[in-house]
């Protein structure tokens, strides 16, 4: 029997990038809104506990189902197994907009 597909989600949230592992990501029905459902967190009778996770595992635990903006994924991967969910901090302008091509007149 193979085993179910495990999908690692890295999105923005609040000037911070969250990294999460779940089952199962899909398209909504919500425009422009993609759905991560089952989030997979490590054992909690681990001994190293990693504070990053905990407190992903503790903003997620009562969540269904999230929907996340387009805009706002970074990427999405089908891994092997589950690593680490973590928050890192977003780099100082690296939401700013840039322009793909210089002004008129300059």
């Amino acid at each position: 029997m193979p085993s179910r597909s495990i999908y690692k989600v890295v999105f923005v949230n609040q000037n911070q990038i969250y990294e999460v592992y779940a089952r199962q990501v899909y398209q909504g029905d919500l425009y422009g809104f993609v759905v991560v459902e089952d989030f997979v967190f490590g054992e909690s009778s681990s001994i190293v506990v990693d504070p990053s996770e905990e407190k992903l595992k503790a903003e997620f635990e009562n969540v269904k189902r999230s929907f996340i903006p387009m805009h706002e994924i970074i990427r999405i991967d089908q891994v092997e197994k589950r690593g680490t969910a973590k928050i890192l901090p977003l780099k100082e302008g690296a939401g700013k907009v840039t322009a793909l091509y210089p002004p008129r007149g300059k």
